[in-house]
C-alpha cells in the first residue's frame, strides 16, 4: 500500500484529492496539509511514499521544499500537482527533485496514474514535455527563457514577483540577503531590466 501525504493550501483540492483516493486499493492517504513546513514536519513523525503537491504554498514554497526532500528525505517521491504552467515550472520541479509534474486540468485516472509511476520509480510528465525532454527542442518563447534559469533563480524570481522584500526571500529560501540581491542582479540581466519594478512586470508577462 502507497502511502500518500497531500499538500495544497486550497482545502477543496485537498477533500477532492482525499475522494479520489478513498477507495483504491493501492494507495492510503495518511496526511493532508495545507503548506510547505508542515510537509517537512509531517515526515519527522509519519512514513510517507508519495507526495501530491502544489507549488504555490504558504511559509515555503514548493520549489524549496523539493530541495529540501531530496536532501532530508531523498526516499519520499514527489509528483507536482499544479496550475502552475508546465513549460515553466516542470523542468525545474524535476531538476529541483521532484519525480513528476502534473497539470490541475488532468483527468482522475491520470492523477492515479502518476502517483503509481513516480512510487515504482519512474518519472512522470506530458507527453509535450517528455519529447521537449527527450530531443531538446521548445516552442514556447517562455519556457526557453526558464530553461535557461537555475533553480534558486526560478525561485527568487517567483518571490519578488509576488512582492516578497529581500530579506523575506532570504529567510524562505535560507539564505543571506547578499545573495538574493546577486540573484536579483542576475535576473534583471537576463530580463534585460534595470530597476525591481520591470523584473516584477516581466515575470508576470512570463506567466509567472
Amino acid at each position: 500500500m502507497i502511502k500518500l501525504l497531500i499538500a495544497d493550501a486550497h482545502p477543496i483540492i485537498r477533500k477532492g484529492l482525499e475522494h479520489l483516493f478513498s477507495a483504491s486499493s493501492d494507495v492510503k492517504i495518511v496526511g493532508s496539509v495545507d503548506n510547505g513546513e508542515a510537509i517537512l514536519e509531517f515526515l519527522k513523525t509519519e512514513p510517507v511514499d508519495v507526495i501530491i503537491t502544489e507549488i504555490d504554498l504558504p511559509k515555503l514554497n514548493g520549489l524549496t521544499v523539493l530541495r529540501r526532500l531530496k536532501n532530508e528525505f531523498p526516499d519520499v517521491k514527489t509528483l507536482i500537482f499544479s496550475n502552475q504552467p508546465e513549460n515553466v515550472y516542470g523542468f525545474n520541479s524535476i531538476k529541483a527533485g521532484a519525480a513528476g509534474y502534473i497539470s490541475k486540468t488532468v483527468n482522475i485516472i491520470t492523477i492515479n496514474e502518476a502517483v503509481l509511476k513516480v512510487h515504482s520509480g519512474g518519472i512522470h510528465l506530458s507527453n509535450e514535455l517528455t519529447q521537449e525532454l527527450a530531443f531538446g527542442n521548445r516552442v514556447n518563447k517562455n519556457g526557453a527563457f526558464f530553461k535557461k534559469l537555475s533553480t534558486r533563480e526560478t525561485e527568487v524570481l517567483k518571490l519578488l514577483a509576488i512582492g516578497k522584500k529581500n530579506k523575506q526571500v532570504s529567510q524562505e529560501l535560507d539564505i543571506n540577503e547578499k545573495t538574493v540581491s546577486t540573484y536579483k542582479a542576475r535576473l534583471m540581466k537576463k530580463l534585460k531590466v534595470d530597476n525591481l519594478v520591470d523584473l516584477v512586470n516581466q515575470a508576470k508577462l512570463l506567466d509567472l
